[in-house]
């Protein structure tokens, strides 16, 4: 029997989880939670062996609740639950410590193969999360992740017009620094000038 703990702000989809679980000979649902703390608590009081937890709730939230939960209980399975997949948003819970990611409109038997996944100690994933992953970023988020912080700042302001004189006045910056910041943009970008850069500042969407 898989013992689970669910943490979900809205009543209903916590509530409806937990009957979705329910119907499985398996797979127990033990404790519910309302909010990242909630999660924490009920996780400790409990050890299931997996915690489903919705991303976006009161307190801490939901990464925060993932980052405690994973680092009190290495072994433990713990299930993201959301509405949204943008790649930053999964990457984010990934790295909090989530064995797996799943969009809120999954159905009941994904979501119980899911939880059985992660209670092994494996990933589980929905099928629009994996695409995400599995796509490769742009052209231009590629080129400017080879930036630094403060040239990609720089980049964003000659994306916006911004003379070196204006940027220099902005950040607190000498002439001088500005001008060898710009030269190091326009050759990491492979720009010829400082429209071709600022374009690619902006096919990134970066302002």
């Amino acid at each position: 029997m898989i013992a689970v703990v669910v943490a979900d702000d809205h009543d209903l989809l916590r509530e409806g989880v937990s009957a979705c679980l329910a119907t499985f000979d398996d797979i127990t649902v033990i404790a519910e939670a309302s909010s990242g703390e909630g999660a924490v608590d009920m996780v400790a009081q409990h050890s299931p062996d997996v915690v489903v937890v919705d991303l976006v709730m009161p307190g801490i939230g939901g990464l925060e609740a993932i980052r405690r939960i994973r680092e009190a209980h290495p072994r433990m399975g713990v299930l993201a639950l959301s509405s949204f997949y943008e790649r930053e948003r999964v990457q984010d819970a990934l790295d909090a410590g989530a064995d797996g990611y799943l969009v809120k409109s999954v159905d009941a038997e994904s979501l119980a193969h899911a939880v059985r996944n992660v209670a092994r100690g494996q990933g589980a994933f929905s099928p629009e999360v994996t695409r995400v992953l599995a796509s490769v970023p742009s052209a231009p988020d590629r080129a400017l992740a080879t930036l630094t912080t403060r040239e990609l700042e720089i980049a964003e302001l000659v994306a916006k017009g911004r003379t070196n004189a204006e940027i220099a006045k902005q950040l607190g910056l000498s002439i001088f620094t500005v001008k060898n910041h710009v030269s190091n943009v326009l050759t990491k970008l492979h720009a010829q000038t400082r429209t071709e850069a600022a374009a690619t500042v902006l096919n990134a969407g970066r302002t």
